[in-house]
């Protein structure tokens, strides 16, 4: 019998709103990559043929990342939800034979799950339960933290080690004058001005813009996020515009664009404001990175 897999996607958490207004919690960048891709790539490694993911918020975009799961050689289904299940909800619906003779719901599926297959919540990292990314802002950082040297799953290319504890992803440029401090995460398409420090404990997630000079420890980038020169980031997760204070959870937004901002607004007036800012710099470096990450990513 093939093994089959029930992936649940969590519902939008309080604790972490913000992350939920972008997308989906289980396609939120973490590393990279969301948790669904990372649970389907565990699955594979595992022996899994079949995953049906069970979603209450966004499908379309779920089914858009994962397809019919053919990069990790799964026949994945994508089915949408009324409301997040519980796992023994979602096992005694798509695991156990309904004609089952057991009235007891609970040992039913129980003996289903460990003849048949596997369900969970996707709240966590795989083979990871203590890891809480959506209990708390400082839980994600302390999530990923941990995840890192476990985010290079079989599926995955284009990102290096370059050296203990610092990764690196495709197309990404680091300054010779910059320094870098592992353990620290940069994601792909990321530029990193001279002088800039990262580390320890940085995560950049994919399409960001350091300016020079800027400080970032202890703490997120959020995807295609602009930081500005001389920003010195701590304890905190940078979303845009958005700046979240790890152990409290509090944020503000930054109302200055040359400081801080999301760089695939579609704000053109401001747009044409920042690249005169990045072209200040006179270097080829900005020029050459702000090309590729900004201009040619419109499309």
């Amino acid at each position: 019998m093939l093994m089959k897999a029930v992936l649940i996607c969590p519902a939008p958490r309080s604790a972490v709103q913000l992350l939920s207004e972008l997308a989906p919690l289980a396609t939120v960048p973490l590393l990279g990559e969301g948790l669904v891709e990372y649970w389907l790539s565990h699955l594979a490694c595992q022996g899994f043929k079949e995953a049906l993911i069970l979603s209450d918020d966004r499908p379309d975009q779920i089914r858009t990342i994962v397809g019919k799961g053919e990069r990790w050689g799964l026949a994945v289904t994508v089915l949408e939800q009324q409301r997040e299940l519980s796992e023994i909800e979602a096992a005694g619906k798509y695991l156990c034979d309904p004609a089952g003779p057991d009235p007891d719901l609970q040992t039913r599926v129980e003996q289903s799950s460990a003849a048949n297959g596997h369900v969970t919540v996707m709240d966590h990292f795989p083979g990871m339960p203590e890891t809480a990314p959506f209990g708390s802002y400082k839980g994600l950082f302390e999530a990923l933290i941990q995840w890192m040297p476990r985010a290079l799953t079989p599926d995955r290319v284009g990102v290096r080690l370059i050296r203990p504890g610092v990764h690196v992803g495709l197309h990404t440029h680091i300054s010779a004058k910059a320094r870098i401090v592992g353990p620290c995460w940069i994601g792909k398409n990321v530029f990193v001005g001279p002088r800039a420090i990262l580390g320890p404990d940085a995560v950049i997630e994919d399409g960001v813009f350091i300016e020079p000079g800027a400080v970032i420890a202890n703490s997120i980038i959020g995807k295609d996020t602009f930081v500005g020169q001389f920003a010195n980031i701590e304890r905190s997760l940078a979303l845009g515009d958005t700046l979240v204070q790890l152990e409290s959870g509090s944020h503000t937004r930054v109302p200055d664009r040359f400081l801080l901002c999301a760089l695939r607004q579609a704000r053109p007036a401001q747009r044409a404001g920042m690249f005169a800012r990045l072209t200040e710099l006179c270097n080829t470096e900005a020029q050459w990175i702000w090309k590729n990450l900004l201009l040619n990513r419109e499309s």
